[in-house]
């Protein structure tokens, strides 16, 4: 498939970017938590892994993805039950790939999703730990993050660790970092990975416009940065069809501050 010259937004470039985190997963069911992880991980079960399953987020295995917001005249195709038991059970054979959005990430990919602050007195207070240790420890997990700053890569530690990264002081007794599964993160500035040196989270592509001097002067903690980075691909015109039919009311828009377009204007020289 060849790169559509059709205009597309932010949001859709991070929707296909972080899509790709599913394609050679084979079957395994995929999870994503809040708009843009749901759209990616719906666009990559009708776009690039047909073997994906997903659930209508209620109670049953769908055959194709459920679209977002007022559902009209559609009607889902139920596959099967996927009640709680049966989640846990795919949870804890590690046949699950969690595609989530944290508040902060540290240079171990230790996420936060709990608060910001002192937790006995929390400046903000969020959901709490939720099924982030679960998820960490048991299956592949890649994050989406729609603003890339230092407030969400922070220096030092995430506030509070709320699920497990590749830092070794934490380490639980009989555990190696080759039973934690951390893929692909996703921002609006790039998407990177794990696989620096010592799992050093890299700089993996860049979006258009985008230099890797403002990736990392966003960013808390030292990135690996390639001698030479890809420009993130630009959506397909199939991909924007189908994340159209995905998310038929544009939820996706009001994702990202202003969603800008995906190809940023280069600055003018002074």
């Amino acid at each position: 498939m060849t790169e559509t010259k059709q205009p597309y937004s932010l949001a859709e470039l991070m929707i296909c970017a972080a899509s790709e985190a599913f394609h050679e997963n084979g079957e395994v069911l995929a999870t994503g938590i809040g708009v843009l992880q749901r759209l990616a991980a719906a666009l990559a079960m009708l776009n690039s892994n047909a073997e994906l399953m997903m659930t209508d987020s209620e109670a049953y295995l769908v055959a194709e993805p459920v679209p977002l917001g007022p559902r009209g005249g559609y009607q889902p195709k139920f596959d099967s039950w996927m009640g709680f038991s049966r989640i846990f059970d795919n949870v804890w054979s590690g046949r699950r790939h969690a595609l989530v959005g944290p508040v902060q990430v540290d240079r171990f990919g230790q996420a936060n999703i709990s608060c910001i602050g002192d937790h006995a007195k929390p400046k903000s207070q969020m959901l709490g730990v939720r099924g982030f240790p679960g998820n960490s420890i048991n299956h592949a997990n890649s994050f989406l993050v729609p603003s890339h700053n230092r407030r969400v890569f922070v220096e030092g530690e995430v506030d509070v660790v709320a699920s497990v990264g590749y830092n070794p002081a934490r380490l639980a007794r009989g555990w190696s970092f080759d039973e934690i599964d951390l893929r692909l993160i996703v921002t609006d500035l790039c998407v990177m990975d794990f696989l620096g040196p010592d799992r050093q989270i890299r700089i993996r592509s860049l979006h258009p416009g985008v230099s890797a001097d403002e990736v990392q002067g966003a960013t808390g903690f030292p990135l690996h940065i390639p001698d030479a980075i890809p420009t993130t691909k630009a959506p397909t015109l199939e991909q924007l069809m189908l994340i159209q039919q995905l998310d038929p009311h544009n939820l996706r828009a009001s994702q990202i501050k202003d969603n800008p377009p995906g190809v940023r204007a280069q600055a003018l020289p002074h």
